[in-house]
């Protein structure tokens, strides 16, 4: 993540906005910056999971897990993402990011994020999977919720994501 303002923003807002719990969904918006865009004028493919990022920063914050990464000395990583792209976000348009907690398997958190248009029109969605690391490797889910305090809620994965998983699977042969 390079947006360290945007970052500094986010971190502060999240003291000041109300707690979330683990299936809340987390929206919020945000402008199109000339920072933001490629060559041809709108948001940059890659900038979709930067912002992506600071959504997660803000649902860790906001749920109270930040706190449990910061008091175990655990680092959060993404574990992998997919994302497709519908339509572009053009240099200044405002937009918004939803965000939330839709699974876990043994080892990852799954997370699903839309970006909405100024015009309410899907902009891009996809997935992303988290795991908290500790200095002996991946902290477990059954760990991580337990040192959170939290119990673990019983979902089903979408099928999206079982297929996500399968490909990945077959990725990593």
């Amino acid at each position: 993540m390079n947006l360290y303002f945007r970052l500094f923003w986010t971190l502060l807002r999240a003291f000041w906005l109300p707690k979330l719990t683990l299936t809340a969904q987390l929206e919020r918006e945000f402008r199109v910056l000339p920072n933001d865009i490629d060559v041809n004028l709108h948001m940059n493919n890659g900038r979709y999971l930067t912002i992506a990022d600071l959504m997660i920063v803000e649902f860790f914050a906001r749920t109270g897990f930040l706190k449990t990464l910061i008091r175990n000395r655990w680092k959060p990583v993404l574990g992998g993402s997919i994302i497709t792209y519908r339509r572009q976000l053009k240099l200044g348009e405002k937009y918004k990011v939803r965000y939330h907690w839709i699974g876990s398997d043994a080892r990852w958190n799954y997370l699903a994020f839309k970006f909405i248009g100024s015009d309410g029109r899907l902009s891009a969605s996809g997935y992303c999977k988290g795991a908290a690391v500790s200095r002996m490797g991946l902290v477990t889910i059954v760990d991580a919720f337990a040192a959170w305090g939290t119990s673990i809620p019983d979902v089903m994965l979408p099928d999206a994501v079982l297929h996500w998983k399968e490909c990945e699977a077959d990725l990593l042969i």
